[in-house]
């Protein structure tokens, strides 16, 4: 998809360090980036809304001017929206290629704290949203240098792509290739099967055989899963994991030291609004690094 990379944009810690996530991201993909401010809360007869929204507006306009500045020969757009973030961010998404958010951290745990607008964006968008900390810098998508110190020049840090093998996963798969192509970065993919209910019963002998052959199954079914997309990507260095045990330690162990995780998005309908499953909730509160969560197409099994 040729369209603008779009990133939230509130004048937050967190919004300027998806902003520069994003303008890194426009660079590789070579792509528009496009800052959308959104602001429901101007009322002329509440005191001070005025002078916020100015605040607002001169905030976009100076990161607009400084990665202009930053992102020659790259195109820069920002626009400001009077109505709720939500709305304007799934309705930019339509045409985007991603969505880009900043997220507060949580402390340390390094974990996502994820708010309502964030939320059903996530659940709603029909493109890939991507969530970025405020400590989320350009030294910590690198591999530190030699002496342990952050770096800008060392290679890329690893994408990690978390599968669910029981669904089709096409569009989070080929997110992840071109992602790793991109950073010239090594793909590590990650499923994690969990063995039949009432096998935890069987004699110690029958429990290992069953394991092996469910174990040989699931590596068969990874390997299929990304056979065409290798084929696109050659390049790419793939190490793939088939582990049993549950699904949310797994991931988040193989992104400890990752420079983006992906996941997919499959939501569960909710009287409140769409709800993202146990595994994807895990990964934006918890992963160590930028989350992408790549929907799958209406109807997908």
């Amino acid at each position: 998809m040729d369209g603008p990379i779009v990133v939230g944009f509130d004048g937050s810690p967190e919004s300027l360090a998806a902003a520069d996530w994003a303008a890194r991201e426009a660079l590789r993909c070579r792509l528009p980036l496009e800052l959308v401010q959104a602001w429901p809360w101007t009322q002329p007869h509440v005191l001070g809304s005025e002078e916020a929204e100015r605040w607002g507006r001169q905030r976009l306009a100076e990161r607009e001017t400084g990665l202009r500045a930053a992102l020659p020969g790259i195109e820069v757009r920002a626009v400001h929206v009077p109505d709720a973030a939500p709305a304007v961010l799934e309705a930019a998404g339509r045409a985007a290629t991603m969505l880009v958010l900043g997220s507060r951290g949580l402390g340390p745990f390094r974990g996502f704290l994820i708010g309502s607008v964030s939320q059903e964006v996530l659940g709603r968008a029909g493109c890939p949203v991507v969530l970025v900390r405020a400590d989320d810098t350009a030294p910590a998508e690198h591999l530190p240098a030699a002496g342990g110190e952050p770096s800008a020049v060392t290679p890329l840090r690893e994408v990690v792509l978390g599968l669910d093998l029981r669904h089709r996963c096409d569009e989070p798969v080929a997110f992840a290739f071109r992602s790793a192509a991109l950073r010239s970065a090594p793909l590590r993919v990650v499923h994690a099967w969990a063995p039949p209910h009432g096998s935890e019963h069987l004699a110690a002998v029958a429990a290992r055989s069953l394991a092996r052959d469910l174990s040989a199954v699931e590596r068969r079914s990874l390997a299929d899963a990304l056979g065409p997309v290798r084929e696109r990507y050659p390049q790419v260095e793939v190490v793939g994991e088939v582990t049993p045990g549950s699904a949310a330690p797994t991931l988040l162990a193989a992104a400890a030291q990752a420079g983006l995780l992906v996941i997919g998005r499959r939501t569960r309908r909710a009287s409140a609004g769409p709800r993202l499953g146990p595994v994807a909730h895990a990964a934006i509160h918890h992963a160590p690094c930028p989350v992408a969560v790549v929907p799958y197409p209406a109807g997908r099994p």
